[in-house]
């Protein structure tokens, strides 16, 4: 590793999130983070090239092909995929759960008004992880817009047992405003690879009216969103839909 590449690569760093200075160990830097444990190894390999290795593998798309780690091919490719890592680390289960009880531990609950400020710090968190997951797009139509973005639970918050499926980002799916009626209002629902269904009593004059057509469909979607997709479709979706 050169003085040049070297620094480029902790420039890289600390602009996709991992602020701490990072270590050189067996050639590679070792990237770290104040705001979570999971650390990433980015070696060069020439030629513009990397191998990436990750403490999770959750944090590395296809990063389990290969004993090695992931190839990464030019310097954009390589800012993309460190930003999703830290997206990811930063709202890993529980994470944001943790920080909804330090946030709210003095708080008072009393009484209705207090809890409901309570659950909007925890609406406000769940929303910035999403967004912060998603990296700002809609995952289905990619709409880049923050304030026309809804957080919008897959399992809703009413029907969550504890604060940890309430604020688990893999509960949530970060929609435009028409697709958030929609997959509140149990109309539409997707399946665990992300495809999209629709109630047969919507007419499907609506959907062409509302902008959602058959090839809309979840981007990115992991298997830890799976269940909550279930929960959905089996009590929010408005009964048997038709997969478009």
């Amino acid at each position: 590793m050169n003085p040049l590449e070297r620094t480029r690569l902790e420039k890289a760093a600390a602009d996709c999130g991992f602020e701490l200075s990072p270590e050189l160990v067996d050639g590679g830097l070792v990237y770290r983070s104040a705001q979570f444990p999971e650390i990433i190894t980015v070696r060069p390999t020439g030629d513009d090239t990397f191998t990436l290795q990750a403490s999770a593998l959750m944090l590395l798309p296809l990063a389990d092909e290969s004993a090695d780690g992931l190839k990464v091919h030019g310097w954009n490719v390589l800012y993309q995929v460190l930003d999703k890592a830290a997206a990811t680390a930063r709202t890993m289960p529980n994470r944001v759960a943790q920080k909804f009880q330090q946030v709210t531990a003095t708080m008072p609950k009393a009484t209705e008004a207090e809890r409901l400020v309570v659950q909007r710090v925890g609406q406000n968190l769940f929303r910035g992880a999403l967004l912060d997951y998603w990296q700002g797009c809609c995952c289905v139509t990619g709409l880049a817009i923050s304030e026309l973005l809804r957080a919008s639970h897959i399992q809703p918050w009413a029907l969550c047992d504890a604060d940890e499926q309430r604020l688990d980002v893999y509960n949530g799916l970060l929609l435009s405003p028409n697709l958030d009626a929609l997959f509140d209002g149990g109309w539409v629902t997707f399946t665990s690879t992300g495809s999209i269904a629709i109630a047969s009593s919507l007419p499907r004059t609506a959907l062409e009216l509302l902008g959602v057509g058959p090839d809309s469909r979840i981007q990115g979607l992991k298997h830890k969103h799976s269940l909550y997709l279930e929960f959905h479709r089996q009590r929010v979706f408005r009964g048997n839909g038709a997969s478009l």
